[in-house]
Formats: structure tokens, C-alpha cells, sequence
């Protein structure tokens, strides 16, 4: 909920500034076979990653895989979001980002934070719903931190640190002078892990995309890693699907912890509350839709009605 139409309102205002462009095609700076560096020139970041996925999923069905890698990317959303097309396809997707003007995680270890939650997500094709998967190298991220500062609610667990160090469910800390920190995936204890992690992503985004921290930019955006495998390049879609399948299912099998909250596999509950939104509507967050009234009002169209 914190990437989705929460984000149109700071997408038209990029527009406005002129932070995100609207015209222009993005340059390919390095290509082979199955590999593409392109220079995004700020455009609109859903429609790049859009373009990169088709790019790579062409790549994929040639030769096996293809990977695209977009530097000066704007903001691209929620990253699961782009799985279905993929996964439709018997197709395996990965999209991974950081964003070089953003530095809220701090290392293990460290107090000063250094850079973004960097999310990994990725869909992966069964016989029945995909897995997907959207989790972020960091405990929380930006956008919960920023709506329960706004709401004047705690995090529901000590996700962050205070300057000195202190681990605390305080939201506003990341927005402190001088702030404090997200803790990497892990926390206090097991935090060693998320930080490696953070810096896989760095590498594949920033790092291959020879753009990024060591620039000193300060545009809101991301550094994009798109790729994408075919099974038939592999093993077959049918014997893919047959594996992870079952261990999907085994997963789901496994004895509960509690009855009342069977084993789900990742996008299991996502993909569901999709289908009820299709039927029954999109149920906002509170302070969207006023965002979205000032928007239209601002641009003369007609905002949407609520259903009854």
C-alpha cells in the first residue's frame, strides 16, 4: 500500500518539475547478446521497467536468459507488481533496485546510514498462482516509516536505530539531524545478513550500471536490474512447474505453528486480495484519495467515486 497509488501524487510532481521526464527513449550504452546497459534519462520508471522486462523476456526465449540494467531510473513502485506478465509466460523474473540519492540503512555495525533498503523481488511460474516475492534488505522501509511517523504510530518492532545506535520502533529516527537508521534484514542480532545483501543489490544495480553513490547524485530514482530466465532453456516448463510445484505445496503442507494461520508461500495473500479488489474495488489507504481529488482538481479531470 505504501507503493502503489500512494505514489502517484510525488510521481506528478516529478512530472511537474520536470525531475521525471515524460518524452525521450532511453539510450542502450553496452549491448550483447543477453546482456543491455541503458542510460533511463529519468523517463518514467514503471514504463522503463516495462520495456526492459519485453527486452529481456526476448533475450530469454533466444537464448536461455537476458538481463537489462537501467542507470538514472525513475522511481519504478512496487516491484512485485510486474511478476504476473512474467510468470504468465512460464518465464522466471527478478527485479532488483536501489536508489543512489537515497542513504536510510545503515551497515551492520555501523551507526551512519549509507544506503537504501534495496528491494529484490521475483516470480516464479507453477501449475497454479506464482510465487512472488518483494522484500526489501532492510527490517522496514521509507514509505511505512514515513506514513506511521505521519499517522503518530510506532513500528511494530524496534526496525530502527537512533544515531547512537540504540535499536527503537520509532519511525521519525530516520528523519532525525543527525538521523538515524533502518536496520538491515536481520536486526540487531542477524543483521550481518542484510547488509551482504544490500550490497549484492548495490552491485548489480548501481555496480554494473557504472552509475550511482560514487556520483553523488541526488535524484529521486533507482538503479534497475531486470532479468529474466526461460525454463524452456533449462529443464522445460513443464518439469519446472512439476518441481516447484510440489515444493510449493509441501511448503503449505508443513504443520502450522498455530491452526488459525496455515503455512502460505510468498504473493499467496497478495494475489488473493487482487482478485477481491478486481471484484469488489481497491479499498485506499487513508489521505490517498485526497491526495489523488487535489491532483485532479489541479489537472481538471474528474477524480474516481467511491463504491458504495
Amino acid at each position: 500500500t505504501t507503493d502503489g497509488l500512494q505514489l502517484l501524487g510525488p510521481y506528478l510532481k516529478s512530472i511537474e518539475s520536470e525531475a521525471m521526464r515524460l518524452e525521450g527513449e532511453p539510450e542502450v550504452l553496452s549491448a550483447r547478446p543477453v546482456t543491455e546497459l541503458w542510460d533511463g534519462k529519468y523517463l518514467v520508471g514503471p514504463w522503463l521497467v516495462d520495456q526492459a522486462f519485453k527486452t529481456a523476456a526476448a533475450m530469454a526465449r533466444k537464448f536461455g536468459t537476458g538481463t537489462v540494467v537501467i542507470r538514472r531510473c525513475s522511481h519504478i513502485g512496487c516491484l512485485a507488481a510486474y511478476m504476473l506478465p512474467i510468470t504468465e509466460q512460464n518465464l522466471l523474473g527478478m527485479l532488483i533496485c536501489s536508489d543512489p540519492a537515497n542513504s536510510t540503512v545503515a551497515p551492520h555495525g555501523g551507526i551512519t546510514p549509507v544506503y537504501s533498503p534495496n528491494p529484490i523481488a521475483a516470480g516464479i511460474p507453477t501449475d497454479g498462482d506464482p510465487v512472488i516475492l518483494d522484500i526489501s534488505m532492510s527490517t522496514t522501509t521509507n514509505g511505512l516509516c514515513m506514513r506511521s511517523k505521519k499517522a503518530g504510530k510506532k513500528l511494530p518492532h524496534p526496525w530502527v536505530k537512533d544515531h547512537k545506535g540504540m535499536a527503537s520502533d520509532d519511525p521519525g529516527l530516520i528523519f532525525d539531524d543527525p538521523p538515524g537508521s533502518i536496520l538491515p534484514l536481520g536486526g540487531i542480532d542477524s543483521g550481518h545478513k542484510g547488509f551482504a545483501l544490500g550490497l549484492l543489490v548495490e552491485a548489480l544495480t548501481s555496480g554494473l550500471g557504472g552509475h550511482g553513490r560514487a556520483d553523488g547524485t541526488d535524484e529521486w530514482g533507482a538503479s534497475v536490474f531486470v532479468q529474466v530466465q526461460d525454463t524452456e532453456g533449462f529443464c522445460g516448463a513443464d518439469a519446472f512447474k512439476r518441481e516447484f510445484s510440489w515444493l510449493a505445496d509441501a511448503c503449505r503442507q508443513s504443520k502450522p505453528v498455530s491452526q488459525d494461520a496455515p503455512v502460505r508461500v510468498p504473493g499467496e495473500a497478495g494475489l488473493a486480495r487482487r482478485r477481491q479488489s478486481l471484484t469488489n474495488g481497491v479499498q485506499l489507504f487513508p489521505g490517498i484519495m485526497e491526495s489523488l481529488s487535489n491532483w485532479a482538481g489541479k489537472l481538471g479531470v474528474t477524480p474516481p467515486s467511491p463504491i458504495d
